[in-house]
């Protein structure tokens, strides 16, 4: 049986406890690995072998030569792209087709981005006139934070973790990376890519475990953790956020959603069905900016509902190797019980399911694992729960509207406020509307299209703070003025 053992200060190590816990492949329910459970040793360690790589080489490294390694960070991973890929698809159970488009590009891709951004991002400066006459001149210094906690999601395991490990190196800071223990492998063999890359050790480290009373929580509380950045869910994100007021540490979370789609009576229907497939079902729905809840005025609704219904109809599962399946499974049962109590409350609230509402039948090899169908909901009113409450699954409801006051309203009617997709061929309609949305990320007649320059991140219970091109340094490094008199 495979080991995922620790990465601390260049070395793979194992936990001091002796604890070991199942990776589980989500398609068959087979265990593919025994992963080492850190405690606050391992994370002491980890933040020790941090603090000296700061203090050392990687402190005081140039930014042209640390930049220089980046891209060769990024290099390694596409140079054993399909050892990621494996990795990635057993962890999570997605069609190959998906994770060799998105995750393992785009994740490589993060450090060469941010390596890019930090060569060439200016700093401000300003000539002040003082009493004698003689001025003086003040320029912006951009530091590195320190020593980052990095506390990364399931659903791209690679991609999300390198979205904010890329910028976090790039800015000259260490890392030491919680990955979620239900996809452990990608965090941990990026290890052998860094010290393949010449990455000083110290810089990049792994430490695996759960939330409470094990490396999460460890990590969160540690003195030595300079900033915490985090994907996940809302209540996690408040745990974290207690645990980082202590000793008053920066914070940068990207939390839940429950996004909607607008589609108007202008909209193109082919662009309106195909976005919508793909942002309520792309990974089993199990992607933050994914929609729950779709608004189309009462004209076009019919059909609507019945595009979308042969679409999901037409999704097919199976194990991600096999060419052509291009929808996974849910990352555990766990989450399969909780997204099943969604769909058995929404048939309780007098939902009418337009399509699927349970689990399929599966082959035989792929029995055990955790599959659910694509789900597709008319008729709920606004209150419920299924309406309310981020599900994480693949699955959305569908609501008629008759005019534009009424379709913001009902999208900004949630305490998120993470993304929001609208359909329109009006452009003065889209520019009058997009920005009345309560949210961070606002596409038009588009979804998941995303410029890694841009600013991104959610309102209101979905965020704090900003990632990517130079929204991301406001986090991952520290301004200080100097002031020179002259």
């Amino acid at each position: 049986m495979k080991e995922i053992r620790h990465f601390i200060n260049g070395e793979y190590v194992a936990s001091s406890t002796g604890r070991v816990f199942n990776d589980v492949n989500p398609a068959n329910g087979e265990v593919i690995a025994r992963v080492h459970e850190g405690g606050q040793a391992e994370i002491d360690q980890a933040v020790a072998a941090a603090r000296a790589a700061m203090a050392g080489e990687w402190g005081k490294m140039p930014v042209a030569r640390r930049t220089e390694l980046l891209h060769k960070v990024a290099d390694g991973i596409n140079a054993r792209f399909d050892e990621f890929l494996e990795a990635e698809c057993l962890d999570t159970g997605k069609p190959k087709s998906l994770a060799s488009h998105i995750d393992i590009p785009r994740g490589a891709a993060n450090f060469k981005v941010f390596a890019d951004l930090v060569k060439n991002v200016p700093t401000e400066s300003f000539h002040m006139d003082t009493p004698d006459g003689a001025g003086a001149l003040n320029y912006a210094v951009r530091k590195p934070r320190g020593v980052i906690g990095v506390i990364s999601p399931w659903n791209l395991p690679l991609l999300l973790m390198t979205w904010k490990v890329g910028p976090a190196l790039a800015c000259g800071n260490a890392v030491v990376v919680k990955p979620s223990e239900e996809t452990p492998h990608t965090a941990a063999l990026l290890g052998e890519v860094m010290n393949e890359a010449g990455i000083p050790k110290g810089v990049y480290n792994v430490v695996h475990g759960f939330g409470p009373d094990s490396a999460g929580e460890f990590l969160t509380r540690h003195p030595g953790v300079d900033g915490i950045t985090f994907t996940g869910e809302t209540r996690t994100g408040t745990a974290i956020m207690k645990a980082a007021a202590e000793g008053i540490r920066n914070v940068s979370f990207e939390l839940g959603g429950k996004n909607a789609a607008i589609v108007f009576e202008d909209a193109d229907l082919d662009k309106a069905v195909e976005g919508t497939m793909r942002s309520a079902f792309a990974n089993c729905g199990q992607v933050c900016l994914g929609t729950e809840r779709v608004y189309v005025h009462r004209s076009l609704f019919d059909e609507f509902v019945a595009r979308l219904k042969a679409g999901a109809e037409e999704l097919r599962m199976g194990w991600w190797e096999d060419a052509g399946n291009n929808f996974g499974p849910l990352i555990s049962e766990e989450h399969r019980a909780k997204v099943l109590s969604y769909y058995e409350r929404a048939v309780a609230d007098g939902a009418t399911v337009v399509t699927g509402g349970g689990v399929p039948d599966m082959p035989a090899e792929l029995g055990r694992g955790a599959w659910v169908q694509p789900t597709i909901w008319t008729g709920l009113s606004e209150d419920s729960a299924v309406i309310r409450e981020e599900i994480f699954g693949p699955c959305c409801h569908i609501a008629p509207f008759d005019t534009e006051e009424e379709a913001v309203r009902l999208a900004n009617d949630t305490p998120y406020g993470l993304a929001c997709a609208i359909w329109t061929e009006n452009l003065t309609r889209a520019h009058r509307v997009a920005p009345q949305i309560d949210v961070g990320l606002c596409w038009v007649n588009s979804w998941f299209l995303r410029d890694l320059r841009t600013p991104f991140g959610g309102s209101k219970q979905s965020g704090i703070g900003r990632e990517g091109g130079v929204h991301g340094l406001e986090f991952y490094a520290e301004l200080s003025n100097v002031c020179i008199k002259l």
